[in-house]
């Protein structure tokens, strides 16, 4: 690995000193002509990269994507992911949600379960259930609302914390502050029943600014039996209580209910893949965040910020949850429906940040200190096992008041964090950083209502020293490049420290993942035409958690170890703007997102089969991890209107570390195809006050799957979307 890293560090330093030659670098004694630049919103690049330093946060030297939504043609309705982030490479992204309810979106050949690879965040803080024992994120803002998403690969952990895969940070509009009342609403009508309605207001007067939207969303659904409504509001307001200090709080409401199709058999999928064999499974989340911030700026080189946040919410979901060969049918012995199972989930945490930032000089260089302090305590309450009611409609109501298994977990967490931006000269920037973490993790109940299915109160606590560095050479006004060597981990979750089963036993040494990313890339932008980043990376991920059979007995330890490496490359261009900045008529965008990852099993410590090959799962590749995820698409534009086509192509997956192609009989596991998906998008404003948005997602009406679950929502292959059209209507005022 580390002759690969040199070599590459060597052909990059080859490659950007012969570009250099040719490029016009920074020279304080030069004078250069400015133009004039004419700006077009209708017509600007939809991603850029975060600044250096934001929100008391060093960014230098981390590869970044910020997902502009105002320049974004596409399907907000349904915060349809392949396009909203179809210009961030690498992204896999899991499709069989249809409402757009829980986005499931990972890199680099990690997990895309409810992005719970990512550090979820909205507006800078947590909003999943637990970010260390359940960060799995069941609520995502309504993307109409959205001003961007940013998206900081693995690199963030210095700064945000645990997961492999970095920071996905929703950041919600704050409207129109330019006067004291304004007012948008967008209605969207679509195919299968969808109807979608999304109203805001926003304002400020002398002091006192404000936001707040209400979304409501239901449909049929494209699939049998996945009818959903869905409804979310949001609120928040600011005060300037002096020329320093600024205090902002925010609340958020969000409750559906989601009928889940469940599974197919392989069998099913090859026959209709819109059909359903279940009908009587619901899921809903009732989700509460809110924050409070204060902002102070010490000086105009210093400042701090606090900030506060919770998180009151519930998992439920009641269903037939028998593998999907087996039909949820009528009970002979009853005429009546077998009682389904109810699942419950109660989540309570509160934390508070605290980070700041300092500017200073020596010798004539500029440098900058952020950092800061992380308290956090979370409650979970899990019911599960319940005997629910033989109807089919939404009803969490129990026949027996006893749950087959309850359980409580806590976690506690303390860090602390900083890094530093050093100017080595007027080009060159160095970014060490450090974070030490403190995590208690607890839980207490029983799996099962024998005597025998009682815990004992367990209890694990551990610290970790995560640290890295970054660096960052300017080539030129507008280019640089990258690099980023950062420690991650994983702790143990919640389902890993507690035993499924009775007779399951515990590894007492379980020990969290651990690993560490590396990045190397070139980056910036050409004048108004050309906009670019491409890099190399690779993740090393170290004692992963799995399930082996040690005489006869489930035992749960580290299984091994896996590493991703793989190319990342974006390019977006403007053919108009090559000469002129002044393009006011017709224009052409064109992009190019294509990711190619090589993620496998490099090694396997299960000692029962170690010296039998065949039973092996070093060098097969990691499940769920694509070896190229290409994006491709096309804008024109013509005054306020804009048509935008885009193509995905996706390569095959395997579902399992064994790389099984054929599918088993309940469908869990065995290999998905690739596939390739087109959609088309059109927008355009008129009489100044007026847009409209019109697209078919899906036109050529693909088949394709992009997961296979063992559990919820499933059992079995979840196929995503067919052919869907939808038109939406919205006004300003």
């Amino acid at each position: 690995m580390p002759n690969l890293v040199l070599r590459l560090v060597c052909a990059f330093a080859f490659f950007f000193i012969f570009k250099t030659s040719y490029s016009q670098v920074l020279d304080s004694s030069k004078t250069v002509q400015l133009h004039e630049i004419i700006v077009n919103d209708n017509q600007s690049f939809s991603v850029e990269r975060m600044p250096e330093l934001k929100g008391n946060v060093i960014y230098a030297g981390k590869k970044s994507e910020v997902v502009l939504m105002k320049n974004l043609n596409a399907d907000l309705s349904t915060n349809n992911t392949r396009q909203v982030f179809a210009k961030v490479p690498g992204l896999t992204i899991w499709e069989n949600d249809g409402s757009g309810i829980q986005v499931g979106v990972a890199a680099r050949g990690l997990s895309p379960n409810r992005s719970w690879e990512f550090n979820v965040r909205q507006n800078g803080y947590d909003i999943s259930p637990d970010v260390f024992g359940y960060p799995e994120s069941y609520y995502t803002p309504p993307m109409e609302a959205l001003e961007r998403i940013e998206v900081i690969r693995g690199a963030a952990s210095l700064q945000y914390g645990p997961q492999f895969g970095g920071l996905l940070n929703y950041q919600i509009s704050k409207g129109n502050q330019s006067k004291p009342f304004s007012f948008e609403t967008q209605q969207t009508f679509g195919s299968f029943g969808m109807f979608n309605s999304y109203n805001s207001i926003s304002g400020k007067i002398n002091k006192f600014s404000y936001h707040g939207f209400l979304q409501f969303r239901r449909a049929e659904g494209w699939r049998e039996n996945s009818e959903y409504k869905t409804y979310t509001g949001h609120l928040s307001a600011s005060y300037q209580l002096t020329k320093k200090l600024l205090i902002e709080a925010e609340y958020t409401n969000m409750n559906y209910e989601s009928q889940q199709p469940g599974g197919l058999t392989d069998a099913q999928y090859a026959t209709d893949h819109q059909k359903s064999t279940r009908e009587r499974n619901w899921f809903s989340a009732p989700w509460n965040v809110a924050s409070l911030k204060l902002n102070y700026a010490i000086s105009p080189l210093a400042n701090i910020q606090l900030k506060a946040f919770t998180n009151i919410s519930e998992r439920n979901s009641v269903g037939y949850t028998k593998s999907i060969n087996t039909p949820d049918s009528i009970n002979p012995a009853t005429q009546q429906y077998n009682n389904r199972q109810v699942d419950k989930d109660g989540y309570q945490n509160l934390g508070v940040e605290v980070r700041t930032s300092v500017k200073y000089t020596i010798f004539k260089l500029s440098h900058t200190f952020g950092g800061g302090i992380r308290l956090y305590t979370g409650k979970t309450e899990r019911n599960q096992l319940g005997v629910g009611t033989t109807g089919s409609d939404f009803d969490l109501t129990l026949t027996n008041p006893i749950y087959g298994r309850s359980l409580k977990y806590e976690t506690n967490n303390f860090a602390v964090f900083a890094e530093e931006m050093i100017q080595i000269n007027k080009r060159l920037k160095l970014i060490p950083g450090i974070r030490y973490e403190y995590i208690d993790n607890s839980v207490e109940g029983y799996i099962n209502t024998t005597t025998s299915g009682t815990l004992p109160s367990q209890k694990s606590t551990r610290n970790f020293l995560l640290y890295g560095i970054g660096s960052e050479l300017l080539l030129t006004k507008e280019t640089n490049i990258y690099a980023n060597y950062s420690k991650s981990y994983r702790p143990v979750t919640y389902s890993e420290l507690t035993p499924s089963a009775t007779n399951e036993i515990i590894d007492p040494n379980l020990k969290d993942a651990n690993g560490y990313n590396i990045d190397l890339g070139y980056r910036g932008k050409l004048k108004e035409y050309l906009t670019f980043d491409v890099g190399v990376f690779y993740l090393r991920y170290n004692d992963r958690i799995g399930t082996l059979n040690q005489n006869g007995t489930p035992y749960k330890t580290n299984i091994g170890n896996s590493a991703s490496k793989g190319i990342e490359s974006f390019v977006e261009f403007n053919p108009f703007k090559v000469k002129t900045n002044d393009v006011n008529r017709f224009n052409i965008g064109i992009f190019a997102s294509n990711s190619f990852i090589n993620a496998t099993y490099i090694e396997w410590n299960n000692p029962a089969i170690s010296n039998d090959p065949t039973k092996s799962i070093e060098n097969k590749d990691v499940e769920n991890a694509p070896t190229y995820i290409h994006r491709f698409g096309m804008t024109f534009y013509y005054k306020e209107f804009s048509l935008t086509t885009q193509f995905n192509m996706v390569s095959s997956v395997f579902t399992d570390a064994a790389n099984s192609i054929a599918a088993n009989a309940t469908a869990t596991i065995g290999q998905l195809s690739g596939y390739e998906v087109l959609d088309l998008t059109l927008s355009g404003k008129f009489l100044k006050n007026y847009t409209f948005r019109a697209g078919v997602n899906n036109v050529l009406d693909e088949k394709y799957a992009t997961r296979r679950s063992g559990g919820y929502p499933g059992p079995g292959i979840l196929p995503g979307n067919g052919r869907t059209l939808f038109v939406t209507v919205g006004a300003s005022f």
